[in-house]
């Protein structure tokens, strides 16, 4: 949240909570996904590099593909204009985002071996499969493999900023429960998580 929009909550909490109760319910017959890609959109048509970032991330959690991203900048052409499109395209090229890069879009969702399995000690740790970076937590038979970066604005997570089992963003403070993935600070929305399996001794994770 922006530090005017901090601000406001501060000196005007009625009207703010009101506005944002009514944003809520607006979309209440439309799919998560739809609402998701509109609300895209509208940050895009505002050119709002904030509220594009964050609401980006937060279409992809909840389950919009990057393709279909491309697609509703495209099918919003008449009311964005190229040069509005190409802003877009701009930020989410700089954040760096794997599922956007021209390879992954023409790819469908597959395995990656991610490490052999004798090599993951117990805790958390950072890893590499295939250009995209992961945070690997094991306790036991427990084993969770996490997008690295943050749902918030895609901030790169570190597994130094780990206090026990909870890491920390450095940009805005949100933090997670490696454990489960959650969001038990600062923001509601968790870490992306990634299906797993072993074989032949060795971890791979799909995306």
């Amino acid at each position: 949240m922006s530090d005017a929009l901090n601000y406001l909550m501060q000196v005007r909490p009625e009207a703010m909570h009101s506005y944002f109760d009514f944003v809520k319910k607006s979309g209440t017959h439309l799919d998560q996904k739809t609402r998701a890609l509109i609300t895209v959109i509208t940050k895009v048509d505002s050119q709002t590099e904030t509220g594009l970032k964050q609401y980006l991330i937060r279409a992809l959690q909840a389950g919009v593909t990057a393709n279909q991203i491309i697609d509703a900048l495209f099918v919003a052409f008449p009311t964005l204009g190229l040069s509005k499109i190409v802003w877009a395209v701009d930020i989410i090229l700089a954040m760096d985002i794997p599922e956007f890069r021209p390879e992954a879009l023409l790819a469908l969702a597959t395995w990656h071996s991610v490490m052999p399995l004798d090599d993951l000690k117990e805790g958390v740790i950072k890893n590499t499969s295939d250009g995209r970076d992961l945070i690997i937590y094991r306790k036991g038979g427990d084993i969770r493999v996490y997008d690295s970066r943050c749902p918030h604005q895609a901030t790169g997570l570190t597994v130094s900023s780990l206090t026990q089992d909870t890491l920390t963003c450095s940009k805005h403070g949100w933090k997670f429960d490696v454990a489960t993935g959650a969001c038990v600070e600062k923001g509601n929305r968790p870490l992306r998580q990634f299906e797993t399996k072993t074989e032949n001794g060795m971890l791979s994770a799909r995306w």
